[in-house]
């Protein structure tokens, strides 16, 4: 999750960089939006792998206590 956080926090502040220096801003400006933008990148993407890992554990556990299903035989193949 931490790794998710940080990656979060990247995207966002260079985001807010690029978005900030298009728009004209001042470098204090763009800098307090970057920051801003980081923060809350962080959170979504921290929020959003939580989520992922959560459904991929509960998908592994359903295919662990799934019955298991005889193989059908191919088709097409004289026996």
């Amino acid at each position: 999750m931490r790794l998710l956080m940080i990656l979060g926090g990247l995207i966002g502040f260079l985001i807010g960089i690029f978005l900030g220096a298009a728009q004209g801003a001042s470098l204090p400006e763009i800098l307090w939006r970057s920051s801003v933008a980081a923060f809350l990148a962080g959170v979504v993407l921290r929020w959003w792998g939580k989520v992922w890992v959560s459904s991929l554990k509960k998908e592994l556990q359903e295919r662990a206590n799934a019955p298991d299903k005889p193989e059908s035989p191919a088709k097409g193949r004289n026996s």
